[in-house]
């Protein structure tokens, strides 16, 4: 972002503490995630040590640090999918892309994370693709599905 952007992002707040979480939203609903940079602007604005929004931000499993791709992969980890093989789906996904949970791939195309609920327990197991959800996904059937987003 350009400085009138963060000059715009900070108006309305008065510049105290108990705006930093609703910064950080605005920061990622403009980006996508939380830079570095932004960290920098946030910690000058507040007047509050990068460490500390660090600390703050960290707690919150929303907030992520690394630029999304393009496509978001999200394996599904609630009781149904786990127990048909949530894992070994999370751990083939990761494998496929060649990235870990909460990392993007090099060219930028997807995005891996994994969430505790899609909703969708009598389709175990699930994995979502941007807004699309894919049902009873087998690890053998992973690649394919993942081909559709290339």
């Amino acid at each position: 972002m350009k400085e009138k952007e963060y000059e715009k992002l900070f108006s309305g707040f008065k510049g105290i503490e108990d705006d930093i979480l609703a910064i950080f939203l605005r920061v990622q609903k403009k980006d996508g995630y939380i830079s570095e940079e932004a960290i920098r602007r946030v910690s000058r604005f507040l007047k509050i040590s990068e460490n500390r929004l660090y600390g703050v931000a960290t707690f919150y499993p929303k907030f992520r640090f690394t630029k999304p791709g393009r496509n978001t992969v999200k394996v599904c980890m609630g009781t149904a999918c786990h127990v048909h093989g949530g894992q070994s789906l999370s751990d083939a996904v990761g494998w496929q892309l060649g990235i870990s949970l909460g990392q993007t791939t090099d060219d930028g195309h997807f995005d891996f994370q994994r969430v505790t609920c899609l909703g969708c327990c009598t389709l175990a197991p699930v994995v979502q693709i941007n807004d699309d959800i894919h049902d009873r996904v087998l690890v053998t059937g992973l690649k394919e599905t993942l081909k559709q987003y290339e």
